[in-house]
């Protein structure tokens, strides 16, 4: 495992989760779909936390995206699920991560679940930030 400079590129274009979160909003009202977004978020300067990243992005299904936010912060689409299955794919993830790198225990991780579903209405950035990412830090897991 190497470390990722801070200086890399890999944060996501915000316009571009503007335009996954209307992406996702879209299917919920016109397919009758829920999907959940998932806020991933570890304390600053953690090491692990953008290998976590690229491996939940590597066991997304092709309907799912993530975002990089920051180096410490992601969220995740899911579609075509509801918040106990989203809550059991995040959990399934952490400990697959935990298990391929040989990890002790879980990673240090706060999670945060916004669900979008049909009559979600019209949903912005500034709805789901806040729900997402509530806690400051990794202490508080949902």
């Amino acid at each position: 495992m190497t470390a990722m400079p801070l200086d890399s590129p890999r944060n996501d274009d915000p316009r571009r989760m503007r335009q996954l979160l209307g992406h996702y909003a879209l299917l919920a009202s016109r397919h009758d779909l829920t999907s959940v977004l998932v806020g991933l978020a570890a304390e600053e300067g953690d090491l692990l936390f953008p290998e976590l990243v690229d491996w939940f992005e590597s066991a997304l299904r092709v309907d799912d995206r993530i975002f990089r936010m920051t180096r410490e912060r992601a969220v995740l689409f899911l579609a075509d699920v509801e918040r106990l299955r989203a809550q059991e794919i995040v959990q399934r993830g952490l400990s697959g991560f935990r298990s391929q790198f040989s990890l002790v225990s879980e990673p240090e991780v706060a999670v945060g679940y916004f669900q979008l579903g049909p009559g979600s209405g019209r949903v912005t950035v500034k709805d789901v930030l806040p729900a997402l990412f509530s806690s400051q830090g990794p202490s508080l897991r949902n």
